[in-house]
């Protein structure tokens, strides 16, 4: 990974991005910077937008109601996109937030809220989701900023899988109660990490998952863990023996 400056401001935008453009930033950019930071003409920002890489800006003007950013050079280039779907059963308030966020962090490439027959919370606020996707992308460093889709049915999702795809599902029943081992004998190639809601999978839904053609079940170890925490185990045990914290 090339140096990443971790002092600078970073900025999402939805514009395109390439050397010597003048970006107009949006009334609620402008804002942040100016009067909430008090930037002014001529201060450093890192710019991304999830598809050019990340590049050095400055501002080449700074009002309180408009602003525009000069693209100086690219200081890192856009990484090759993971493959990595996070499924989850929606939970409520602050712990929801706090998902979305660490599935950004865990380099989810979508996430995809899950309605299982257990599960406390239908309905969510896809802005605010989205809202918290871009902060976590802009505070970590993140250039790929992950899809938030709308919630699915858990019979609709089963009935429409991608059938290349494996499916990794957190089960405390596991046969394989050793994760590492379960998750070394998971195929390569495209997969997705689904976390049940706090009732745990009815048997019902857990028979229709091992239904799939290709499954993991990953046991998270003895103790029984909250949904948000298992999300993140669940994450990091899959990026460090099928993802891209493998050494190369």
């Amino acid at each position: 990974m090339p140096d990443y400056d971790y002092r600078t401001k970073r900025l999402f935008v939805e514009d395109d991005l390439a050397e010597g453009d003048t970006l107009a930033l949006t009334k609620d950019a402008s804002h942040y910077l100016v009067t909430v930071l008090r930037y002014g003409q001529g201060d450093a920002i890192l710019v991304f937008n999830g598809r050019d890489g990340e590049w050095l800006g400055t501002l080449a003007k700074a009002d309180k109601k408009s602003a525009a950013l000069s693209l100086v050079r690219q200081t890192r280039p856009q990484p090759v996109k993971p493959n990595i779907d996070y499924l989850f059963a929606p939970l409520k308030s602050a712990r929801l937030d706090y998902v979305v966020q660490k599935a950004v962090e865990m380099g989810a490439s979508r996430i995809v809220p899950v309605i299982t027959k257990h599960t406390q919370l239908a309905r969510l606020n896809i802005d605010r989701m989205r809202a918290n996707i871009i902060e976590a992308a802009e505070q970590c460093g993140v250039l790929d900023v992950p899809e938030f889709c709308p919630e699915i049915r858990f019979d609709t999702l089963l009935a429409n899988w991608e059938q290349t795809r494996t499916l990794i599902f957190c089960d405390e029943r596991a046969d394989i109660q050793d994760s590492v081992a379960a998750l070394q004998a998971t195929k390569p190639g495209p997969i997705a990490v689904l976390i049940g809601p706090e009732g745990g999978f009815s048997a019902e839904e857990r028979e229709q998952l091992l239904k799939l053609p290709s499954v993991t079940r990953l046991s998270l170890g003895p103790r029984i863990l909250r949904a948000d925490t298992a999300g993140v185990a669940a994450l990091a045990l899959v990026q460090a023996i099928l993802g891209d914290w493998r050494m190369k």
